[in-house]
């Protein structure tokens, strides 16, 4: 798995990103979104940082996706 969302420093407002919300952790199903807030406060979190997307929709990051 990649660690690139478990760093707080790599996630900012406005980043697409893919995350795992909460009723979804066991299938691993993704959601894409750009986004609004970052919700966790630690610099770094095993299961990827807590962020709020643009739609409002919740969930910690596994996959910052490519801005190009």
């Amino acid at each position: 798995m990649s660690v690139e969302g478990t760093q707080r420093k790599t996630i900012r407002v406005g980043l697409p990103v893919a995350i795992v919300q909460k009723q979804h952790q066991k299938t691993g199903k993704l959601t894409e979104g750009v986004v609004s807030r970052i919700l966790t406060k630690s610099k770094t979190h095993p299961h990827g940082i807590k962020v709020k997307l643009l739609d409002g929709k919740v969930g910690r990051v596994k996959k910052i996706l490519s801005t190009t």
